[in-house]
């Protein structure tokens, strides 16, 4: 079976933007080691032709599109759409946001599955424009995707409102262990190991992160809060009240894109404080787990499922600051929450397994495999 496949619907490789990216590389180059040809396609800003490269045996077909919004994003998701119908292997679509174009697809009768990621258009960020956007193009992937992918149980569930079960498959995000940490790199941002809570997460309401700094600086905790994110306060109305609110053991260190720095960070911490009320398996609460953290985290059906016994949880600011009191003086308590953490993290989020998974899933909807599918379901009707 000739296995060939191009990934959809991300910035590109290596990974320079987020979860997705992160995802799409492991995942391309778990995929060519197992004998797979992977193509993926990268956006480019600026102005061109289209070009072709290798990147670790990755297949790379770059495209150009003038400016770096949401518009240049649509317009960059179209063209890779088209590309890839006309190539005619099997695709793997990351997220539903321009999912209306996967009709393109299955009129070219192009396999596509799809990764249906969180429910973008609950979030609170959104205006209405946008959330009829995404809300639309749920729907659209969900009947156009030849098999669905969701990375959380609570995701299956509201993905089968709108079409068959039989037509999802729950497989999580994946994270790498991190088991050590940098005493420079602590030592860079005067902090301590064990000696600090740690947040990561868009500056964005919907991720507590107000209630969360509040409940922080409502005593002295002898310890500091570090706070990773790009903050605007002059820019953004949210920005500046998160950053009014804090006390003085809040510290905020800008945002990290070096990925060695942010997994000292992590390893080194005493509890990561995941705020997120929305989305399914978030990356960056499996990267906890990954390096064995406490984990205090917003309580909802999300969060529960990835951290289960390796956290505690807050509903509301009063609740935030009693667990953080907890986590701050209750070493057997933490000591217990982070030998959870793993076994958490080895049960579900392993990469191995993960991307296992996925080419388990993925050798299905190949021409071949889809073919003696459809033979087996039309075999068991008759």
């Amino acid at each position: 079976m000739d296995k060939k496949i191009s990934i959809l619907g991300i910035r590109g490789v290596p990974a320079a933007h987020g979860g997705f990216e992160t995802f799409a590389e492991f995942l391309a180059l778990y995929l060519t080691a197992q004998g797979w040809k992977v193509t993926v396609y990268c956006q480019h800003e600026g102005n061109g032709p289209i070009t072709e490269d290798e990147w670790r045996g990755v297949r790379r077909i770059n495209i150009p599109v003038a400016g770096d919004g949401a518009k240049s994003t649509i317009i960059f998701d179209w063209i890779s759409t088209k590309h890839a119908a006309k190539v005619g292997d099997l695709c793997l679509t990351l997220g539903y946001n321009t999912a209306i174009f996967c009709a393109w697809l299955r009129l070219r009768g192009v396999n596509n599955v799809i990764n249906m990621d969180g429910i973008e258009w609950k979030r609170a960020k959104w205006g209405i424009v946008a959330k009829t956007w995404f809300w639309m193009n749920e729907w659209a992937g969900s009947f156009l995707g030849n098999h669905l992918v969701a990375d959380h149980p609570e995701i299956k569930k509201h993905l089968a409102r709108g079409t068959s079960e039989s037509r999802i498959t729950m497989i999580p995000y994946g994270a790498d262990r991190v088991a050590s940490y940098s005493d420079e790199v602590l030592a860079r941002y005067d902090l301590q190991p064990g000696q600090y809570g740690l947040l990561i997460a868009r500056a964005e309401p919907e991720n507590s992160i107000l209630e969360v700094v509040r409940a922080w600086s409502r005593q002295q905790r002898g310890m500091p809060l570090v706070v990773l994110g790009n903050y605007k306060p002059d820019e953004h109305a949210y920005h500046r009240e998160v950053k009014t609110a804090a006390g003085p053991e809040v510290r905020f260190v800008g945002a990290i894109y070096d990925k060695n720095v942010v997994s000292s960070l992590r390893a080194g911490c005493r509890f990561y404080v995941h705020g997120h009320q929305v989305g399914g398996t978030n990356p960056s609460l499996v990267e906890a787990l990954g390096a064995g953290n406490a984990v205090l985290g917003h309580d909802n059906r999300f969060n529960r499922w990835v951290a289960a016994g390796s956290g505690v949880y807050f509903a509301n600011e009063a609740e935030c600051a009693e667990r953080i009191e907890e986590l701050v003086h209750d070493d057997k308590l933490v000591a217990q929450l982070q030998v959870q953490a793993l076994a958490q993290f080895r049960s579900r989020f392993e990469w191995t397994d993960v991307l296992a998974q996925y080419e388990t899933l993925l050798a299905e909807w190949l021409p071949q495999g889809a073919a003696l599918k459809s033979e087996q379901a039309s075999g068991a009707k008759a």
